[in-house]
């Protein structure tokens, strides 16, 4: 089955595009989007695909960029076989790259994510994330892109000894002997590199820091809870919850997340980094998993994790992000904890598993 077999899914993005009407400055444009088969840029590619498919006049041309070309076509379909959508061979992970296509905008979302892969293979993780934008970085500048925005993450942030949400400029303590680390460390290096391009050669560069990103866009074999725990409420099995769930997270559902990337891409200041968050979606992990489960009508039950699972666990106990940044550019979420999660669980069952 398909995503857009599901009618919730296409009045979500219907909704969400109702909200977006800055979007026209993207018509007629080129935009290149990397991970555009991953949890959020299958979300932003949606977004832009059904812009397309609903308003008359010049088409937003998608550059869908992807190691597999069969998965990014099977992802889309039958949107990939449209005048104005291209597959483009990218690896985030490759030392090089043959990029000749001349576009107006990068979105770059790709990044190795996941706990377990974090956990086998942290050099590649550190690797790919400032390897894979440097490369992007120098083919904005070869083909004088207007504008390349950077998919970071929460994680810079580090540790934080309040609960207070993190606000840009905020940073507290990473060990950065900590192989686990790898993934908050090339993070941090990336956005640093994103500021060297713009300071050295006048490259235009925004970041977005989006916190935990949730919805029916996540892969079923993504181990991290809020992508597993969806999938198995949807298929009618209990939660098993492997610590107390006190960590502070700031949840987004993937479509609130999507619009954040585009009001960036289109009116962030440049340079500037921006917290994605719904200030009405900022719970514990705990609370994620009573919602899922009421929503669900399953139960939730508590287990000690093994010493592997420890080590892919998220040391950051406040990972919670200040979207006031965000909010002044004109954007707002429209999908608060109880809301995204309940369309979760219910395009799952519409039209994924």
């Amino acid at each position: 089955m398909s995503i857009y077999d599901s009618k919730l899914w296409i009045s979500d993005l219907d909704e969400i595009i109702a909200d977006l009407p800055w979007l026209c400055e993207l018509c007629g444009k080129s935009v290149f989007i990397t991970g555009c088969s991953g949890l959020i840029c299958s979300a932003v590619t949606d977004i832009l695909i059904r812009w397309n498919e609903t308003h008359d006049g010049d088409r937003i041309r998608i550059l869908a960029a992807g190691r597999n070309e069969q998965k990014v076509r099977a992802r889309f379909a039958p949107y990939d076989k449209a005048d104005w959508f291209e597959f483009v061979y990218y690896d985030a992970s490759a030392m090089e790259n043959t990029l000749t296509q001349p576009c107006d905008y990068i979105i770059h979302g790709a990044s190795n994510a996941s706990p377990n892969k974090i956990t086998k293979e942290p050099a590649e993780t550190m690797a790919s994330n400032f390897i894979g934008l440097k490369l992007l970085l120098e083919h904005a500048l070869k083909v004088n892109a207007k504008r390349v925005l950077y998919i970071s993450s929460s994680e810079v942030y580090g540790k934080k000894d309040d609960n207070m949400p993190f606000r840009e400029g905020e940073y507290g303590y990473i060990d950065i002997l900590n192989p686990r680390m790898s993934y908050s460390v090339g993070k941090r290096a990336a956005e640093t590199l994103c500021a060297s391009f713009a300071d050295e050669y006048g490259v235009s560069t925004v970041i977005t820091r989006p916190g935990h990103i949730y919805g029916p866009t996540a892969a079923a074999n993504d181990n991290r809870v809020s992508s597993a725990w969806p999938y198995d409420v949807a298929r009618g099995q209990n939660i098993v919850m492997k610590s107390a769930g006190s960590q502070i997270r700031s949840y987004c559902y993937c479509l609130d997340c999507a619009s954040a990337i585009l009001t960036v891409l289109v009116k962030g200041e440049p340079q500037h980094a921006y917290n994605i968050s719904n200030p009405d979606s900022i719970i514990s992990i705990r609370e994620m998993a009573e919602i899922l489960a009421e929503k669900a009508g399953v139960e939730l039950h508590k287990e000690l994790p093994t010493e592997a699972e420890k080590k892919s666990f998220n040391p950051m106990t406040n990972s919670s992000l200040d979207s006031t940044a965000l909010e002044a550019l004109g954007w707002r979420g429209l999908f608060n904890a109880q809301r995204g999660f309940g369309h979760t669980i219910e395009i799952l069952k519409e039209a994924i598993i």
